[in-house]
This record gives C-alpha cells, sequence and structure tokens, in this order.
C-alpha cells in the first residue's frame, strides 16, 4: 500500500458518511443545508478537519465582532456563528451546541426538515 493511500484510508475512517468527523452532529448538516449555496460552501469548507487553522481564528474574530456588536458594521449575529464555529473544535462549547439543537429540534423543527424549501422565512 502507497503512502498516499494509507493518508487517505487514516482520514476517510476518522470521519462520518457525510465527510464530516465523527463527532459531527447531522443537524448541523442540515442547518447549512438550508443556506444560500455560497454560503454554504463557505461553511462546509469551515467546517472540514483540514480547516480547522482557519475555522478557529474565524471563529475568534466572530466572538469579539459579537461582543463589539455596539459599533457600527458588527452585529450580535456574529457570537453565535462564531461559538459554532469554535464548538468543532473545544468540546466544551459542543455540549451547548448539542442543546441549542436540542431546542431547535423542540421549538423550529421546520428548520431541520430538507423537504421544507431554502427561502422559508417562519
Amino acid at each position: 500500500m502507497s503512502m498516499s493511500a494509507a493518508s487517505d484510508e487514516q482520514k476517510t475512517s476518522s470521519k462520518g458518511a457525510t465527510g464530516r468527523p465523527a463527532g459531527g452532529d447531522p443537524r448541523l448538516d442540515a442547518l447549512v443545508h438550508r443556506l444560500p449555496p455560497r454560503l454554504a460552501g463557505t461553511v462546509d469548507y469551515l467546517l472540514q478537519p483540514s480547516s480547522r487553522w482557519v475555522r478557529i481564528p474565524s471563529g475568534a474574530l466572530l466572538v469579539v465582532g459579537g461582543v463589539l456588536s455596539f459599533l457600527p458594521v458588527l452585529g450580535i449575529w456574529m457570537l453565535p456563528l462564531g461559538l459554532a464555529l469554535l464548538a468543532e473544535d473545544v468540546p466544551a462549547l459542543r455540549a451547548s451546541r448539542s442543546k441549542v439543537f436540542d431546542w431547535i429540534e423542540r421549538r423550529k423543527p421546520h428548520w431541520l426538515d430538507p423537504s421544507v424549501p431554502k427561502n422559508d422565512q417562519s
């Protein structure tokens, strides 16, 4: 077996069927699927295991931007997005992310339904 084949086998064994790391959440995939195609592509890139060195600084900058939301251009929307990105790499945040997804399943189940159109504004 060649070295590249061994590394490919190692990469695929640590990922789930969707190409996410084994600790990934299918509910996150459902929410990303509802995003506009260009934004969904960017989020998919950031959630790949190989993008860790882009994801961590991006998440940290978004959290800082969310905290500074009283300034022009920055907004509170940056805080949950930054925390969601950081949750991929910080186990303590992963538990909170799971609780948020549980809340979404109870209160807004249509957000996770793939048959609902992406432009549904409810």
